[in-house]
Order: C-alpha cells, then sequence, then structure tokens
C-alpha cells in the first residue's frame, strides 16, 4: 500500500482577506473584522498581516486594537461572504480529490493520495496555491504530510502564502521541538497535567512511557501517542457525517465555535428543518430513529441516537437531537460541528394511531407544510423561528447551502411551534 499524502489547506486571516478581496481599496491598510458591540463587546475576530504586525490581537476590544493601530479599519461580520469565499476555494480542491474535510470555515484537509496524475503532494498544493490565488484572490498556507495531524502542524509552521512539507525523514527534526499545545487534542487542562510530568514538547511525549501516559489519560492517552509519533491513520471523511444509504441527514461545520444551550439548540433547528423538509420530499414515509453526531473544536467525535415514534416533524426531531446532546455531552466542550440523520423509514404507506390525534401529529405535519409553501414562495428568510432570530449574523438555510444576512427582519415562529404570517 502506497505511502497517504495528506494536505492541510489553511486560508490566511481568512475574513480580513475577503474583505480586503471585496475591496480593493483596502490594499495596504490594516484591517480588523470585528463582531458588533451588542453581541460580542466589541472584539477584534480577525485581521489581516499589517494589523497583526501593528500588535491587534483577535479577541481584544476594538478600542484597544484601535489604540495600538491608530489607522485600523474596523469592518462588521458579513459571514454571507465568507462562506462563499469558502464554497469558491472548496470547488478549486475538489479538482483533485473527492476526500475533502473542513475543518472549520478556513481549513480543509485533503487525501490526494490517489491523484498523481496532478504531480506528488507539493505539487499539488502548489497548483491549488496558485488557483487560491488567481482565481479567488486569497492565499494560503498548506501542510503536506502522510497524515491529518502533521499536515496540520506543518500548515501552522510558516505562514501566510507557504508550503511546508513535513515527511518520515524530516518530522522529527520539525515536529519534535514544537511545545506540546501544538498537538491537536492537547487543550489547557492537558497541558498542564503534561507539563507536570515534565512533557513539554512533542517530542517529549512522542518517547513518554506508554504506560505512564495511558494510565494517566486513558484511551486519550493512546490517540495522543499515536499523534506524536506520527501514527495517525485517521481518514479523510467527506462533508457529510452520516452515509448517504438508508438515510436522510444534514451536518454544519460552523463559523464560529458554539457553546452553550441556546447556541447548540439554534443550529440543531436549523439542521433539524433541512432534514425534515428532505424526509417529507422523500418519499420514505415517517422516521423512527435519530441520530446526533458531534464534533468538538479538538476533532473529538461522538454519536447517539433514540428510538421514537415514527414522525417527520422538524420540531420532534430537533427536540429527541436536543436531548440527546444534553444527555451525552459534557456542556463545558465548545463544538465544531453538528449533524442530524433519520433512519428507520416506514415507507410510503402511513398507518394513523391514536398518538397522532392526541398529540396533534396531522396538525403540526400541515402546519409545517404551510411554512415551507409560504418558504418556497416568499424565500427561506420570510418565515423563521424566534431562536434563529437571536442569531444575528444571519439566517442560514443548510438545505440550499445558503446564508441570508439580516438586513431586515423577517416574520418568525414562536417557540411554542405556533406560526405567524
Amino acid at each position: 500500500m502506497s505511502e497517504r499524502v495528506i494536505l492541510h489547506s489553511d486560508l490566511n486571516n481568512f475574513y480580513a482577506s475577503v474583505e480586503v478581496a471585496l475591496n480593493p481599496s483596502l490594499k495596504g491598510k490594516a484591517v480588523a473584522v470585528c463582531g458588533s458591540k451588542e453581541l460580542r463587546h466589541g472584539i477584534v475576530l480577525a485581521k489581516n498581516e499589517l494589523a497583526k504586525y501593528a500588535g491587534v490581537k483577535t479577541g481584544e476590544p476594538i478600542w484597544q486594537a484601535q489604540q495600538k493601530c491608530k489607522d485600523l479599519v474596523v469592518i462588521g461580520v458579513r459571514i454571507e461572504k465568507y462562506i462563499e469565499f469558502s464554497q469558491k476555494v472548496k470547488k478549486i480542491y475538489a479538482r483533485f480529490t473527492d476526500y475533502i474535510e473542513p475543518f472549520g470555515i478556513d481549513e480543509c484537509w485533503l487525501d490526494v493520495t490517489h491523484s498523481t496524475i496532478f504531480g506528488d503532494g507539493e505539487s499539488i498544493a502548489k497548483k491549488i496555491s496558485q488557483a487560491v490565488k488567481d482565481e479567488v484572490g486569497l492565499t494560503v498556507s498548506i501542510g503536506v504530510s502522510f497524515n491529518k495531524i502533521f499536515a496540520k502542524l506543518a500548515s501552522d509552521l510558516k505562514k501566510p502564502d507557504a508550503i511546508t512539507i513535513i515527511n518520515k525523514e524530516n518530522f522529527k527534526s520539525k515536529i519534535y521541538p514544537l511545545k506540546v499545545e501544538n498537538l491537536l487534542y492537547v487543550g489547557p487542562s492537558t497541558k498542564r497535567q503534561l507539563n507536570k510530568m515534565r512533557i513539554k514538547t512533542i517530542g517529549d511525549l512522542a518517547y513518554a512511557d506508554d504506560k505512564l501516559i495511558i494510565s494517566t489519560f486513558g484511551k486519550v492517552g493512546e490517540t495522543l501517542l499515536a499523534y506524536a509519533r506520527g501514527e495517525d491513520k485517521t481518514e479523510i471523511s467527506r462533508i457529510d457525517l452520516f452515509p448517504a444509504a438508508k438515510s436522510i441527514g444534514n451536518s454544519m461545520t460552523y463559523f464560529r465555535d458554539i457553546h452553550g444551550d441556546e447556541d447548540v439548540k439554534r443550529v440543531i433547528f436549523i439542521l433539524a428543518e433541512s432534514v425534515a423538509s428532505r424526509l417529507k420530499e422523500s418519499g420514505l414515509g415517517r422516521a423512527s430513529v435519530v441520530h446526533l453526531s458531534v464534533k468538538d473544536n479538538q476533532l473529538i467525535s461522538f454519536g447517539c441516537q433514540k428510538k421514537i415514534r415514527p414522525t417527520q416533524l422538524c420540531s420532534e426531531i430537533a427536540q429527541t437531537a436536543f436531548e440527546l446532546y444534553k444527555k451525552n455531552y459534557p456542556s463545558e466542550k465548545y463544538i465544531r460541528a453538528l449533524g442530524i440523520a433519520v433512519t428507520g423509514f416506514g415507507g410510503r404507506v402511513e398507518q394513523m394511531s391514536v398518538e397522532d390525534f392526541e398529540g396533534d401529529y396531522i396538525k403540526k405535519l400541515k402546519v409545517e407544510e404551510a411554512v415551507e409553501k409560504i418558504r418556497e414562495k416568499h424565500g427561506y428568510e420570510k418565515l423563521q423561528r424566534a431562536i434563529m432570530y437571536e442569531e444575528k449574523e444571519g439566517i442560514i438555510n443548510v438545505k440550499d447551502d445558503r446564508l441570508k444576512h439580516n438586513d431586515k427582519p423577517a416574520d418568525f415562529i414562536g417557540r411554542d411551534d405556533d406560526y405567524k404570517n
């Protein structure tokens, strides 16, 4: 079996770079993309190289950034534009491979092992870099390696607009001197524990005693050791977290890490609306199993499922998914991607039950179908649940793979699932 060739592509200063690409008059100026004072307390979300050189840091208040950089151009977030540019770049990736796994809106892994028609890994990286620059107006830093973890580390080693190769001959000299917290899965708590064990670099971890690491960290310890030693064999997954056969699902890598019940519930409803709509269109009948998939910001994934009464209702699918999240997922974890799928279809024959009438199933189904007709006629953003309105960055239609910005208020759906026009 041939050695794998994995790329990790990271769009440089993504939000700020998109703004400069959209407005060429900003070239040569320090630019910072900042959240609204109401939503994010006026902090810097992204900055370009000139702002970075002036000392501007992500996460600091706007006023503080402006003190450091008097000529700083402050721009509000335009997520719909960033998603548009992200999709353009993904289409370039797709010329070289079908195996593309997003890690946020601006990063992707690509498996180009079987793309030798385009050259070796470095050649493909150069072609991608040039195409992104010429066609989209952005730059990327690309890491080329034999596994996902080292490819990401390689892309982080040199920025912006760089290609870095980590192979089996040089990985110890390039990777082992790095601080251990540079390794995926090593968060602040794990770092503190490792430092107490006098493990401060990735090399220290690679040469550590297996029994000591595994007894301290359990199964995660095995993963850490494999990652540090270059033994990661994780496959590049597709964008959809669920197999297409015998299921209807949708997943989303959110534009920011989400945390807390309200944020999670909002994304679950976004996904459930898409899944319920596709289920109704499929002719497969009702689904009796809801699946939830979660990937945190350290790339740790888990999935769970629950059997429910047969349904096509968005509200029931969403509520079940949220219950699965609350029951199975640590509340302190930050989430990078969520996915919902349904299985256990009843076919085209719909058998009515007492529960249908007692729970007003038919009434709720007709309401949801009426809402979909209104959206088809007037646009998805014209009728929304109230919980969606709280996401003032934009209204996301996952089913059609687009986002609408809240320039004007739409009509919204109440939390009790009563609809209003």
